[in-house]
């Protein structure tokens, strides 16, 4: 049996890159994308893969990374964040447009221009990682929240479009995940970002790799529609025990 190839967006820090171990680890040939290649070439050099450039809020970009891949099983749709948390009377178009872009644009994006090549496999799986702010909402998050809502109905509506396909789909929906998604939501204030997690044990990048490793391994005839994954101390978005 070949060696099945996964692709994984923004690879090169967080879930991203723990997610390419955690995909290397169990048999894949991993291709890793993302802006940052001085971070990207050491890491797919250790885990025997490939590096290529890829932003995901530049068209060209995206095709230029997709021309470089010949065969692809898996995609990881891990690319995005959030910036800002301003109530919407205060709401700045840029963060807005930034967070449209990358989370739902981006994900269009590299899904649509890999899909003939994941169905061609045979057994193609989309695995995206959106957030319970998807599926959620709280104060001072309608940017970050509208957007992921948004990538997550267009996770559900391939689901549906390509039922009948060899091709699976899976959401994986984190809670809390201690990376650096608070630092760059808040503009690399470390104070800050350290007191979103203060008080409580949130989940490691790591906890969501295993779960996306584990969902990419399954039979091909068994799909994992969505799995949500929170600390122990976190019930939903706003509402969590600390210490």
């Amino acid at each position: 049996m070949s060696t099945r190839t996964a692709v994984i967006t923004g690879a090169s820090a967080g879930i991203g890159e723990a997610a390419a171990r955690a995909l290397a680890g169990s048999g894949f040939h991993v291709v890793l994308g993302a802006r940052r290649l001085d971070r990207l070439r050491p890491l797919a050099e250790e885990l025997s893969g490939t590096a290529h450039l890829l932003d995901v809020t530049d068209a060209e970009s995206v095709e230029s990374f997709v021309q470089q891949i010949p065969e692809c099983h898996v995609l990881v749709n891990n690319a995005g964040g959030a910036r800002g948390l301003e109530r919407v009377e205060e709401a700045g178009e840029d963060n807005w447009r930034w967070m449209w872009q990358t989370n739902v644009l981006g994900t269009l994006r590299v899904t649509k221009a890999l899909l003939p090549k994941l169905i061609a496999s045979g057994d193609g799986h989309v695995i995206t990682v959106t957030s319970i702010a998807g599926h959620e909402v709280y104060d001072g998050g309608a940017g970050y929240t509208s957007a992921k809502h948004a990538q997550s109905a267009l996770h559900q509506t391939l689901r549906s479009e390509h039922l009948g396909d060899p091709l699976r789909l899976t959401e994986v929906i984190p809670g809390m995940v201690e990376t650096d998604f608070s630092l760059n939501r808040f503009e690399g204030d470390t104070e800050r970002a350290a007191q979103v997690y203060q008080g409580l044990q949130p989940l490691t990048a790591e906890d969501v790799a295993d779960v996306i490793a584990f969902a990419a391994t399954r039979p091909p005839h068994v799909n994992l529609d969505q799995i949500t994954v929170k600390p122990r101390a976190q019930h939903h978005g706003s509402r969590v025990h600390r210490e």
